[in-house]
Order: structure tokens, then sequence, then C-alpha cells
């Protein structure tokens, strides 16, 4: 299987010690991390009984079987993880970083549907893109269009011009650097016996990073995360069937091609990245 291969992204001189000396240190950080364990415990607990507001619109998407309302998303399950998936009308793929999300949603999808759990992904590109983008994929979880709805705009993960004041829109609950049409963020509901759809949880940014398998595997690993100061998942992550392929990820969350670094608006954007 080929492979891409890291280099270190910053390189440290390493403390080298006897076992006796590395077996101290590592009971002291073992420590430290219970007590982030424990911490982590009762974070989900403050999560858990975080106050649910009840949703009063009622939004109908596009799917390949036609239109769907957000309660039969539900798909026979009382709680519903939608991810707000970056894909704007205009792009022709998906964003990487809610790709990377997406292959561990994948994995997990089983689970979650057996578990009272249905995973939708929702966009704003028409559904014809979103079916060939999850076919090239392969993914399997439900994925739906908010293109003719304000799905997208209501939870505050797509904007419109008029969003932006001094250059900054809302987002993960404050105003914050206007990047992009499109930002990323998880969202939960659930549906009662009568059928209203209560919202219990959101979260953006950084915030769903838990959900990531592969950074807490990396955070394991010799060199972790191995990010440059500064750098994010862009310098590394790619699209699944992407690796090796060359190019790069810009400020977007979009794949940029080795035929496309060759023209001068790209090299004029990568010049300020």
């Amino acid at each position: 299987m080929e492979t891409q291969t890291m280099q270190p992204a910053a390189k440290s001189k390493r403390q080298i010690v006897k076992p006796e000396e590395w077996l101290k240190a590592r009971k002291e950080l073992l420590q430290k991390e219970k007590e982030f364990t424990r911490a982590y415990d009762k974070l989900r607990a403050e999560r858990l009984a975080l106050p649910w507001t009840k949703l009063t619109k009622n939004y109908v998407f596009d799917s390949i079987d036609g239109k769907i309302s957000l309660a039969n998303l539900f798909d026979g399950c009382s709680q519903l993880i939608i991810q707000h998936f970056m894909f704007d009308p205009g792009w022709e793929e998906g964003c990487v970083g809610c790709s990377f999300g997406a292959d561990h949603a994948q994995a997990a999808l089983i689970h979650l549907n057996n578990h009272d759990v249905s995973y939708v992904a929702v966009s704003r590109a028409p559904v014809e893109k979103i079916e060939a983008f999850k076919k090239r994929m392969g993914w399997t979880f439900p994925w739906v269009s908010s293109l003719n709805n304000d799905f997208n705009f209501d939870f505050h993960v797509s904007f419109k011009p008029q969003d932006i004041v001094d250059g900054k829109v809302y987002y993960n609950y404050d105003m914050q650097p206007y990047m992009g049409e499109e930002a990323p963020g998880d969202s939960s509901f659930f549906k009662d016996e009568d059928g209203n759809i209560f919202h219990t949880y959101s979260s953006f940014a950084r915030g769903g990073e838990n959900q990531i398998s592969t950074y807490m595997i990396l955070d394991t690993a010799p060199l972790g995360r191995n990010e440059g100061e500064g750098e994010n998942l862009t310098s590394w992550v790619r699209h699944h069937d992407k690796y090796n392929a060359g190019g790069h990820v810009n400020k977007e969350g979009r794949y940029i091609t080795e035929q496309e670094n060759g023209c001068c608006c790209h090299n004029e954007e990568h010049k300020h990245k």
C-alpha cells in the first residue's frame, strides 16, 4: 500500500533517559491523564444536563428520493446528529476537513444506528453534486441538500453578504473573522413520541475534534499530530482518495490540484496564506 510520508513538523532535541527515569516521568504524566479523564467525565455530564430548545420551524430538504423533512431524517430513531458539511453550491467536491470527519462517522454508522441515533450530513450543494461526491468517497450515510431552505443560515454555518459585519460573522457563539461562505459544525436533535423536535447541542470549529479518532491515535504517536506552528489539518489531511496526488488544501478547506497551483490567482492566495 502506497502511503504519504511526512517529515517532523518541528525537530526538537529529545531527552534520552534510562528506563527507570522514563518510568518515573510516565507515571507522573499518567496522573495528569487520569485527572483529564475525570474532568472530561464531568464535562460529559454537564453536556447531558444542557437544557433543550424546541424547534418551531419546519425544515424540508432535498434528497435523492425527493423532499424530506427534518422529522423524517430521524428515520425511526429518537436522536439525530447532523454534520454541517461544508459544500458550497459552486464547488465540485466537499471540504477536506469535513470529509476527514465523515470518514470517521461512516465507520461508526452501524453502531450509531443500532443505538437509537441517526446520522445525516447536510450541505447547501445541490443533490446531484452531493450524490456524485458521496459515491466517489464510498459513504453510505444519508446526505441531503439545504439549498432551498434556511437551515444552514439559521445554524450559522453558511453566510450571506449581509451577515458580514466589519469583516466578521456570527459563528461558534460569537463574532469571528469571516473566512468564507461555509463553516463546519455538528448539531444534535431529539424527537419525542408526539413528534416535537428539540435542538439539544451544537459544536463548531474545533468543538468536534473528539469525534475524530485519527487525532486521538496520533496524540499517542511519537511525533503527535506532526503539525507545525500555526498549521492544522489542512497541512496534511486530504480526501482519502487524494493522498500522494500532490496539490494542497486552501484556507476554505478546498483541495487545490497541482494544475490549479500554476494559476496566478492561486499563487497570490498561497503567498498570503
